[in-house]
């Protein structure tokens, strides 16, 4: 019987640590699935903030210890044949699983951000509900003493989701299926 020593347990837990992050920070790009238009690949989009740097702490104000209004984003140009965009907001370090805190789609194809606190009407976007069960963002609120990650993801989309009116998460997921041109995602902090 094979032993595991250190250094392969040590090996296999970066590995499983480094899968689990790339899975957490959005779409594997540049792969062909069933998000992707047929015959099409995932391309890559680069998102930022001016709220917040990647990989760093969210501020207060967009988190439900603070104003809890959505932070501003930018991506980066779409393929051509973008037509729309959608954000969700996760949380995978929640204690039940992944917690989606906003979801926001049907946004302007011409659109490369989002300001600070956005009204989505003003992009001709809608939003779905988020898992507090209420429609628009709903900033970070982990467990006290607890560091949890958010991942704001972009989806460049080939057409505008027939999601119904104010979708969950399932109903999201299902209607951007076969339609995500490209996709990107900033990563932030919070801890009360």
């Amino acid at each position: 019987m094979k032993r595991w020593s250190f250094l392969s347990f040590a090996s296999f837990a970066s590995f499983a640590s480094f899968a689990s992050f790339a899975s957490f920070a959005g779409i594997a790009c540049g792969t062909t699935g069933s998000l992707a238009p047929p015959g099409k690949v995932v391309e890559s989009l680069a998102v930022t903030s001016r709220s917040f740097p990647s990989g760093g702490q969210i501020p207060v104000d967009y988190t439900c210890d603070g104003a809890n209004r959505s932070p501003q984003l930018t991506w980066s140009a779409p393929p051509p044949g973008t037509h729309g965009f959608a954000v969700v907001v996760e949380d995978p370090d929640a204690p039940s699983g992944t917690f989606t805190h906003w979801i926001a789609y049907d946004i302007s194809g011409d659109a490369r951000s989002l300001p600070e606190a956005v009204d989505l009407a003003s992009t001709g976007g809608s939003t779905g509900l988020n898992d507090f069960k209420r429609p628009g963002y709903g900033g970070p609120c982990p467990p006290q003493l607890e560091i949890h990650r958010y991942a704001f993801r972009v989806f460049a989309l080939d057409a505008p989701l027939r999601a119904g009116p104010e979708p969950n998460r399932d109903g999201i997921d299902a209607a951007l299926r076969g339609h995500v041109l490209a996709a990107g995602s900033l990563v932030g902090e919070f801890s009360h």
